[in-house]
């Protein structure tokens, strides 16, 4: 009886989970703009309330689908899934379903693309594993906070560090939380989704969100200033260290 090995078994899972996420982009090609969503908002939400499981599980899968493939829609789609479920369901589905896209995406540069993603960005990974090397899992942190680089090169340049996967989990968690809460709020505050289409992410702007859009632009300022404190307290101290 033929036995597959575990790192053959895990290809065979990635490359099918390729061909779904292919497939499903195939299938959702100019269907992810807000005013392809708008033409059927009224159908959309009804459908949606009235099969509040599947409903959220196919956004769920959706959602982690685009992740996994860089598809230029998250904005939108955020936005959306706030004005259809609410802040408080849209929030539990969008935050899981990114950091599963975000962690196929890493699966996949880690098991399966690892020489073409190493040529492509040979400058970032180098700047990468040093700044892990000085400072850990809390640079993930800051660059999920501060947009230095596109999320989706920092999920598959990470999955060539030797990061372990449960870690880049639970710290891209929390880093994307905040913006998350963010986008969220906005969809479930604007009453249709034709307005933002005719005019934009603009007409969602009003007096409470332009507070968290003020304090998600203030919160990577002061996590970076707090980052490099404690950076130059921890260099200070491994100085002392080898000095005593």
């Amino acid at each position: 009886m033929l036995r597959i090995s575990s790192v053959t078994g895990r290809n065979l899972l990635l490359i099918c989970s390729i061909t779904l996420m292919a497939v499903t982009a195939m299938l959702l090609h100019g269907q992810l703009s807000l005013p392809a969503v708008a033409e059927h908002e009224a159908t959309l939400r009804l459908w949606c309330n009235q099969n509040l499981l599947l409903s959220s599980l196919l956004c769920f899968l959706v959602y982690a689908t685009a992740t996994a493939i860089s598809v230029p829609a998250a904005a939108g789609m955020t936005v959306v899934v706030g004005w259809v479920f609410g802040l408080p369901l849209g929030l539990l589905i969008i935050s899981f379903a990114s950091t599963t896209g975000a962690c196929c995406a890493f699966l996949i540069s880690r098991l399966l693309f690892r020489a073409q993603v190493r040529q492509r960005f040979r400058e970032q990974l180098k700047e990468i594993e040093q700044a892990l090397e000085r400072h850990g899992a809390s640079y993930l942190f800051l660059l999920r906070l501060v947009p230095l680089m596109p999320f989706f090169v920092i999920n598959i340049i990470m999955g060539l560090t030797p990061m372990r996967l449960r870690t880049f989990w639970w710290v891209s968690q929390l880093g994307m939380f905040p913006g998350t809460i963010v986008y969220v709020a906005a969809g479930a505050s604007v009453p249709t989704l034709q307005i933002i289409a005719d005019q934009g992410l603009s007409s969602l702007l009003n007096l409470r969100l332009l507070l968290l859009f003020a304090l998600l632009g203030l919160m990577p300022i002061a996590v970076r200033a707090i980052f490099h404190k404690w950076s130059g307290r921890r260099n200070s101290g491994d100085v002392t260290a080898a000095s005593g």
